[in-house]
């Protein structure tokens, strides 16, 4: 899908191609990438390399293009693994600039709506591309405090598990920290370079904003590791306290199993064919029977003692 984006008071959508327009391309067709290699001249391989998930991010200049490649979040709740992230490419030239990607994602519907697209200023196409890095970086922040909350109901259920479900939740989580950690240093690498590049498509560059960008990123590579250790350390702890909790259910099915075997023992003492001065006793199956119960009585009080029940 191509849309076409303008500023006015705020991003506003327009029906065709305009100068220093945003072009947005989600999942293209064959049409589509027909139409951007054509008519907009974008360099066939370099699309390919941008649908790739996983592609990594970098900077290059190609033809009339500056060409950046971001990796960016996403979240799908359909997914064991709800967060990953993919490669988004931003083209920029004289009269116009690009983005395009593989997939719908919440960091391009966000900077359309208003009035967060007043920040965004299709003439101004460097400060639109560090905008974009800091919508970026947000967005993963954003992800991460849903992840920390996700991992605080996944530990509730943990205090009282003795399964190993939630901790392949827990290492789905882990996961999706990693592919952050991993998109996030890629990024910061990205900017850096940005900052000492002279083109005359980004020659009036903003040094505020352009450490405002590197700041919001570095953030949320800080925010990530300190989840990944966190992450890390509680499975750790958890998968010791699965064991243990394991451990106290097999001794209580011990204890209950000892205790159930004294009738057992009692009742083939006193059916041996052996003279123990009970055959003729009318109360003979009344004594065998109490001495069943007050030696399995004991057998509680002692596992209760002992703490096994």
């Amino acid at each position: 899908m191509i849309t076409y984006w303008k500023s006015q008071n705020g991003l506003i959508q327009t029906k065709q191609f305009e100068k220093d327009c945003w072009m947005n391309v989600v999942n293209p067709t064959s049409a589509e990438i027909s139409t951007l290699v054509n008519r907009f001249k974008v360099p066939d391989d370099l699309i390919t390399d941008i649908l790739d998930a996983d592609e990594r991010s970098r900077l290059e200049v190609e033809g009339k293009w500056l060409i950046f490649i971001m990796r960016i979040p996403i979240h799908n709740d359909s997914s064991s693994q709800p967060f990953t992230t993919i490669p988004m490419g931003v083209l920029l030239s004289g009269s116009f600039l690009m983005t395009i990607c593989a997939s719908e994602n919440d960091l391009l519907k966000s900077i359309s709506t208003f009035p967060k697209s007043r920040l965004f200023d299709t003439t101004k196409k460097s400060d639109f591309l560090l905008q974009l890095f800091m919508e970026g970086s947000t967005t993963y922040l954003r992800y991460l405090k849903q992840i920390n909350t996700a991992t605080g109901f996944i530990e509730k259920d943990l205090e009282k598990s003795t399964k190993n479900e939630e901790l392949h939740k827990l290492l789905n989580m882990e996961k999706c920290l990693v592919y952050f950690i991993t998109s996030l240093k890629s990024n910061e690498l990205v900017l850096a370079r940005l900052k000492n590049t002279k083109h005359p498509v980004i020659k009036d560059i903003d040094d505020d904003l352009i450490s405002d960008a590197i700041i919001e990123n570095r953030q949320a590579i800080e925010m990530s590791n300190i989840y990944s250790d966190i992450l890390s350390g509680m499975m750790d702890a958890y998968a010791s306290i699965i064991s243990n909790n394991l451990n106290v259910i097999m001794k209580r099915l011990t204890s209950i199993t000892i205790v159930l075997a004294i009738p057992t023992l009692v009742a083939s003492i006193f059916g041996m064919n052996l003279t123990n001065y009970l055959e003729k006793s009318v109360f003979g199956f009344l004594y065998a029977v109490l001495i069943a119960v007050v030696l399995s009585g004991a057998g509680v009080l002692l596992f209760r003692k002992l703490k096994w029940f």
